[in-house]
């Protein structure tokens, strides 16, 4: 009795550790797959300036008695989600008074208030569009008084 018990406890284990080792094989294969599609495709100059759309300089109000003056540029991943962007920029320049009426001068200061407003632009416009979603946004010009 005790070797047919020895013998199911080593089939077991036997089959558990296969077990393991085909998950274990699936995931890895899964994840180097994944790895394989992400690849970046860079672009032409060209086909960036056709993808862009400059928003022109917006000025407005800002917390504190204080006032902002920013132009962007937002670079589109197609021509055609430039066109729509081109088409909606009255709606974009609204986004730009909506976020800086809620900043002070302090939120616009340095490199990391300019990224924060650049993310949430690019977040807020991605929701306007419908043909394609923003690559990067780019302030062109801020001045805070």
């Amino acid at each position: 009795m005790k070797s047919k018990n020895k013998l199911l406890v080593t089939m077991l284990v036997i089959l558990v550790s296969i077990t393991l080792v085909g998950v274990i094989v699936l995931v890895v294969s899964d994840q180097l797959a994944e790895g394989g599609e992400k690849e970046e495709v860079r672009l032409s100059a060209a086909e960036i300036v056709e993808a862009t759309v400059e928003v022109p300089e917006v000025t407005t109000n800002i917390g504190s008695n204080n006032f902002a003056r920013v132009s962007m540029s937002i670079q589109t991943d197609s021509k055609e989600a430039a066109e729509e962007l081109t088409q909606l920029e009255f709606q974009v320049k609204d986004i730009l008074i909506d976020e800086l009426l809620e900043m002070d001068k302090s939120d616009l200061e340095g490199s990391a208030g300019k990224d924060a407003l650049e993310e949430i632009v690019a977040n807020r416009v991605n929701d306007l569009l419908q043909e394609g979603e923003v690559i990067q946004v780019y302030t062109t010009s801020i001045v805070v008084q």
